[in-house]
């Protein structure tokens, strides 16, 4: 197998991890999220399309590792304490990169994407041992349900080569995403930073989310324009000036 094809493979894992990531996302802040208590839909992740780079990045992880279990693990793989040393590794590993990626969201971007504070045993509240366990059950159903379909679809791509042209279709559609979303957070940032600086360095992006679909609906071409209109509403709110007193009342003249 070429270096390409190996680069297709791993896109093409990417790509799909991010989609089912994005749908799973989806459907917890809908009906488990306690930072949904209106129970609305929200387009989950940072990104503006359906795309949530995180299960993006765990699925090549956690396909890999299955792939090779048997170089991994050796004679271990066929005792029975194979699988709870392997679904703690993987639960491991996407706790891992799942504390990368709020790092970098707050390093880098100056925002919080979750917030795990409220939670016993959290670090920095990007990561806690309560999601790390459901990181582990998550990984058991990928291990024994998606893993064996999705190496039927790796080989079905290998076998058709000409559907890589939706692989670059979708990683030019994902570079714009991502220039676009952090372009969007640095006026939320620049916007933040005039009323409060401290607000600048965490900015609450889910409130926000939340917010702005209230008022433009979920996931609609529309939805940037009227994000627009808002932020210019606040510039104007920022530099309003004030109003100039009534003039008081003359006494009469006798």
């Amino acid at each position: 197998m070429s270096g390409y094809q190996i680069f297709l493979i791993v896109m093409f894992l990417f790509f799909f991890g991010s989609f089912m990531g994005w749908v799973l996302e989806l459907f917890y802040r809908r009906f488990l999220s306690r930072a949904n208590p209106e129970r609305v839909w929200l387009n989950p992740g940072f990104l503006y399309g359906p795309c949530v780079p995180l299960y993006g990045f765990g699925t090549v992880i956690l396909f890999i590792l299955s792939e090779f279990e048997s170089q991994i693990f050796g004679a271990f793989q066929k005792t029975i304490w194979f699988y709870f040393v392997m679904f703690f590794l993987m639960a491991l590993v996407m706790t891992f990169i799942e504390y990368l990626a709020g790092l970098c969201s707050i390093k880098v971007m100056h925002i919080r994407l979750w917030d795990y504070s409220s939670q016993p045993g959290n670090i920095q509240g990007l990561i806690c041992p309560q999601f790390t366990l459901i990181w582990g059950v998550l990984c058991a159903v990928y291990y024994f349900l998606l893993y064996p379909r999705l190496r039927v679809l790796v080989g079905w791509f290998i076998a058709n080569p000409l559907f890589s042209f939706f692989i670059g279709v979708f990683f030019g559609v994902f570079v714009i995403d991502c220039a676009f979303s952090i372009h969007l957070g640095a006026i939320v940032r620049k916007r933040a930073g005039e009323i409060d600086r401290s607000v600048y360095e965490s900015v609450d992006l889910q409130a926000l989310q939340r917010k702005l679909q209230s008022h433009s609906g979920f996931f609609r071409l529309r939805a940037p324009r009227t994000l627009s209109e808002q932020l210019e509403r606040f510039d104007d709110f920022l530099h309003r000036k004030p109003a100039a007193p009534e003039a008081a009342e003359q006494p009469e003249q006798f």
